[in-house]
């Protein structure tokens, strides 16, 4: 018999059919992810993906002394890499991963390089790689039996809420009535507009809060907050004099890596974090395409540890599958691969354009309060959709016990220190101990031996009133209560 043929285009997962005449997408219906809607369109869904993750993708490589540039041009190539391995099934952007921030900050303190900061994390990319090759050959029931409903739930619900915190303490208290107001039009535009503009409405609320920050300080001057080093100070919302002092095109700064057995010990634990977070983003977007994507798993985690080592190899940061971009198809059920290709395009051009990683640089730090709280609890409610769609039950110990624990770590941020120069914290410490805690009292649960069912005895004659029948009571079985007293099946309390 012979097989369906697919061209090279869709095994590449680049060939999209037109969902509905592409103006918009059609009442009630999501775009899926071989979908597209008409080029200017999918370019714009595009731009969209890319403010979404250029935040923590341009910060994190600053907080890791690498450069922000290059982290924004190989998130690009990293998820053209991605969608190529996934064959374009998995609707993804890679950003700069926060997993290995610790670690390096530790690597840094022991006077490690760029070069064996870069080197590490390329070894960690390798490792997480083998570790997809391995989850694909042998089936994504290994992944599954280690991440069940109840636990995939918490780690989607601990990726979203584990961010919280940014917006509490570095975004929203930059200018608190600016994110709101922010947050506000997100909310009001995603579900009171209509059409491709509802769905837009991320962009929407970045572009509100972007002109209403620059029209107070017009007509309201200066404002006295924390900046986004946290440091209290009076200054503009909207501060543009890097972006004109940033030239238009410049190549960012390459480094090679160098090799570290002390520093590579130090990031292998963020593989575990990078694990986690690949497969709580596969299960948060399997959900809401209503698509398997169970057999791509490996592919998946395969396609992030080559992109890590990709970025690493020539000093990049490493990268993950993005929470952000998860946020925004959540708002726009835009799935299509076609707006992530657009993505990481922009992403290349704006590489190698240091005056606009400036301007998205200077976007007010209230605006992506608003923006990012409205986000990452989209994202953390995906966890609890699965939860519900699984009917995990709640009422059993062994559910709620541990995930109850592992949920307020991650999102908490509570960190275990286990030597001077290692700790482990947020959604790391979070998974670990709803995994351990929940496979482990499963363990137990195995090998306990089976409660006792309730012991029941034939009901005792009693004495006969005259024209009673004698055998009336004689077959009603009867509990024994803890005191010892019978009590009639039946019988109120």
């Amino acid at each position: 018999m012979k097989g369906t043929y697919r061209s090279p285009r869709r095994l590449l997962g680049i060939g999209w059919s037109l969902h509905g005449d592409g103006s918009r997408p059609l009442p009630g219906a999501v775009v899926m992810p071989d979908e597209r809607l008409s080029w200017p369109r999918t370019v714009g869904l595009g731009a969209q993906h890319v403010v979404a993750m250029f935040g923590a993708t341009f910060v994190f490589p600053v907080v890791m002394g690498l450069d922000p540039n290059l982290a924004i041009m190989m998130s690009g190539l990293s998820t053209v890499l991605f969608l190529l391995v996934v064959q374009g099934r998995i609707p993804s952007y890679l950003g700069t991963s926060a997993s290995f921030v610790g670690a390096v900050a530790a690597i840094r303190a022991a006077g490690g390089s760029t070069g064996t900061v870069t080197g590490a994390i390329l070894v960690a990319g390798l490792v997480l790689a083998l570790v997809g090759l391995v989850v694909h050959y042998a089936g994504p029931g290994l992944i599954n039996r280690a991440f069940p409903p109840v636990v995939s739930g918490a780690v989607v619900l601990l990726i979203g809420l584990n961010l919280a915190p940014v917006v509490a303490k570095i975004y929203w208290p930059q200018d608190q009535w600016v994110a709101f107001v922010t947050m506000c039009v997100v909310v009001g535009a995603g579900v009171l507009l209509r059409g491709f503009w509802g769905r837009l409405a991320v962009f929407v609320g970045l572009v509100s809060g972007f002109l209403l920050s620059w029209l107070l300080d017009r007509l309201a001057g200066p404002i006295t907050s924390p900046g986004p080093s946290g440091g209290v100070g009076r200054h503009l919302r909207v501060q543009l004099s890097g972006v004109a002092s940033a030239p238009w095109v410049g190549l960012p700064h390459f480094q090679a890596p160098t090799f570290s057995g002390s520093a590579i010990l130090l990031v292998l634990p963020g593989v575990i974090a990078l694990l986690a977070e690949n497969t709580g983003h596969i299960k948060a977007v399997a959900e809401m395409t209503g698509k398997d994507l169970d057999p791509t798993l490996g592919r998946a985690i395969l396609g992030d540890g080559l992109a890590t080592a990709m970025s690493s190899s020539v000093g990049g940061a490493p990268t993950t599958t993005f929470a952000e971009n998860i946020g925004v198809m959540a708002a726009t059920r835009v799935y299509s691969t076609a707006a992530y290709w657009a993505a990481a395009g922009a992403a290349v051009v704006f590489g190698l354009c240091p005056k606009f990683g400036a301007l998205v640089a200077a976007t007010p730090g209230g605006v992506l309060g608003g923006i990012t709280v409205v986000l990452y609890g989209m994202i953390g409610l995906l966890g609890v959709k699965i939860w519900i769609k699984a009917g995990v039950d709640f009422g059993n110990p062994q559910n709620l016990v541990p995930i109850a624990a592992g949920t307020v770590l991650g999102i908490g941020g509570v960190s275990v220190t286990l030597t001077d120069t290692f700790s482990i914290s947020g959604i790391a410490l979070g998974t670990l101990v709803t995994l351990v805690g929940y496979h482990g009292l499963a363990f137990v649960g195995r090998r306990r031996p089976a409660e006792a069912p309730a012991r029941t005895e034939p009901a005792r004659t009693a004495v006969q009133q005259p024209g009673a029948r004698a055998d009336a009571a004689a077959d009603v079985p009867v509990d024994v209560s803890s005191e010892g007293r019978p009590v009639t099946a039946g019988a109120g309390a």
